[in-house]
């Protein structure tokens, strides 16, 4: 039985799969069975934060799985503790936090957080959660709902119930009523097509809800740990959220999830938790990220790597104007509008063939999210790769 039949035998078919099979990585490249390379534009989407086989990652996992993998959170872990002062300080939010092991575990519990703050303060209780129509949040139920993509929302019900879905961010004040408890945006929508808010709307925002008393969450799954080239995208938007999520880029790799909440008293011994969450594995990995990702940061190096993969970007959508509408994003969550899904199922296709990998978001968007360590000379060999594939394409 080959590989292939292993996985279509035994494994759900949740994923529109290409059949390749990666063996190792080099920072932005990978390489198959058969020696063939691939320049990395998706970093297993915005997860491999640090390169593949970052050497001082993959010596922290190592060193903590000589003495300690996991112990429960019953007792006090060390790197868990280490990387809650790292994010808190270098936030420069007051908060606490709260580690589990996803974006949709971190979601599930910053709405858990919530929940129990329109419970317990004042009356009448409060539990609607305000969300945005090409929002997502993840794929637990709860998550699924708060997501306001309503094909995602097929086969699965009931939901909880709760949750209002605003067309756009001008329309939320409008829609809070006496038991609304919270707002929840990303501050680019991701799968939503690589869709920055406003900054000014986005304050505007945070002002209306902090004097109705209403928080405001800030899912930053994808935005977070330096993608749009702070700590946190809430830093470059220049706010105070009551809660934040993370997970993608924070474990460089390993699955890890993490709530930042200046609620810091809201939670009580028994009402959250997780097995595995914030175990001693994943945040002594994900503690080295943080180290490496803020060197980057300090010198200068990652704003260059910003700035040179986006005068990429704008060559190639200014080249191929015929079939790229606009280039779009902050960052390395960056995207190009394709003229339609059709001409954009085919630019991933062939840009597969070519040698480089590409992600689709929404409806007619190429997403990039590349390693934030990529180097000049891999940006250079993605881009002449994909610059034949779009010839091929628009011919």
């Amino acid at each position: 039985m080959t590989l292939k039949e292993m996985d279509q035998t035994y494994i759900l078919h949740s994923y529109a799969r290409n059949y390749v099979n990666f063996k190792k990585g080099k920072n932005a490249t990978v390489f198959d069975e058969e020696g063939k390379d691939y320049i990395d534009f998706t970093s297993g989407i915005g997860v491999v934060s640090v390169g593949h086989a970052n050497e001082r990652v993959a010596n922290a996992i190592c060193k903590s799985a000589k003495n300690i993998i996991h112990i429960s959170n019953l007792y006090l872990i060390e790197p868990q503790a280490i990387l809650a002062k790292k994010l808190v300080e270098r936030s420069g939010y007051d908060m606490r936090c709260f580690f589990a092991n996803s974006g949709a575990e971190a979601n599930e519990g910053a709405i858990k957080i919530a929940r129990k703050y329109g419970e317990v303060e004042g009356e009448p209780k409060r539990y609607k959660i305000i969300t945005l129509e090409n929002s997502f949040h993840g794929r637990t139920i709860t998550a699924l709902k708060a997501t306001g993509q309503e094909k995602m929302h097929n086969y699965f019900g009931p939901f909880p119930d709760g949750f209002v879905y605003a067309k756009d961010i001008d329309q939320i004040p409008s829609l809070c009523d006496e038991k609304t408890i919270a707002v929840m945006i990303e501050l680019i929508q991701g799968e939503g097509g690589v869709e920055p808010q406003e900054k000014q709307k986005v304050k505007e925002l945070e002002k209306f809800l902090k004097e109705k008393d209403i928080l405001l969450i800030i899912d930053e799954v994808q935005t977070g740990i330096f993608r749009t080239g702070e700590l946190l995208a809430s830093n470059l938007y220049e706010i105070e959220p009551d809660i934040i999520t993370l997970a993608k880029g924070l474990g460089g790799g390993v699955p890890i999830g993490a709530i930042m909440t200046n609620l810091k008293d809201i939670f009580k011994p028994g009402d959250h938790g997780s097995t595995f969450g914030g175990n001693y594995l994943v945040t002594s990995a994900a503690n080295e990220v943080l180290d490496i990702l803020q060197e980057e940061k300090d010198s200068g190096r990652l704003d260059e790597r910003f700035i040179y993969f986006e005068e990429k970007t704008k060559a190639l959508a200014k080249k191929f104007n015929s079939i790229v509408l606009k280039e779009v994003g902050i960052g390395f969550m960056r995207g190009l509008r394709i003229k339609d899904g059709d001409i954009l199922s085919s630019l991933i296709n062939e840009a597969f063939k070519n040698g480089v990998l590409v992600l689709k978001a929404g409806r007619n968007t190429l997403r990039f999210l590349p390693p934030l360590t990529i180097t000049k000379d891999e940006i250079d060999k993605g881009f002449e790769r994909l610059t034949e594939v779009f010839k091929k394409v628009a011919s």
